[in-house]
């Protein structure tokens, strides 16, 4: 079922934590930080908003990574009912892919909790002072675009101004999504 997450509690204090990655390491939010801004994604394997962006994402995230922003993903579905999205198979997501930033695994779902994480794709937005400034969907061309698709690069331009000036835009159109697979 689609779900969208709510809009964007500007100010809110990223939170912590410290989470294995794909690639063997362990990261926290503090070793993620870019100088220009952090993001924080929540995704997952099997999710078709996901899979659909997934190209997208990446070229988005590899621009933000040269703005000094610092990037990572968070998957936090069950991966016991849904077997699509365990570590083995994120590390695999991740490769196939070549993910320019950290995949990170949140068994225990504690980190998607304590952002209120709603859906695959979330994406968080935080200022060089941690400070949530964006929470909106990644682009206008929806489910079916690709990098071909004229589009509107809502989450790119959100986080480059978050980068020059420390706050994203009062106007932001909510993520979309399958609902975070809770256990």
């Amino acid at each position: 079922m689609a779900v969208s997450p709510p809009v964007c509690d500007f100010g809110w204090e990223a939170p912590n934590f410290e989470l294995p990655s794909t690639s063997g390491k362990h990261y926290t939010f503090d070793q993620i930080r870019g100088s220009n801004g952090t993001l924080i994604m929540f995704i997952c394997n099997h999710c078709p908003y996901v899979t659909s962006a997934i190209e997208r994402i990446i070229f988005d995230a590899k621009e933000l990574i040269e703005h000094g922003i610092g990037v990572a993903s968070i998957c936090s579905n069950d991966a016991r009912m849904y077997p699509e999205d365990s570590f083995d198979k994120m590390a695999a997501f991740a490769c196939d892919h070549n993910f320019p930033f950290p995949y990170l695994h949140d068994e225990d779902q504690k980190v998607a909790r304590t952002y209120n994480a709603e859906c695959t794709p979330d994406f968080f937005g935080f200022n060089s002072n941690s400070q949530l400034q964006y929470r909106g969907r990644l682009d206008s061309s929806g489910q079916s675009g690709s990098l071909q698709t004229p589009r509107t690069r809502e989450l790119f331009n959100a986080m480059r101004d978050i980068a020059q000036s420390g706050s994203g835009p009062k106007e932001q159109v909510p993520s979309m999504g399958c609902s975070i697979k809770w256990k």
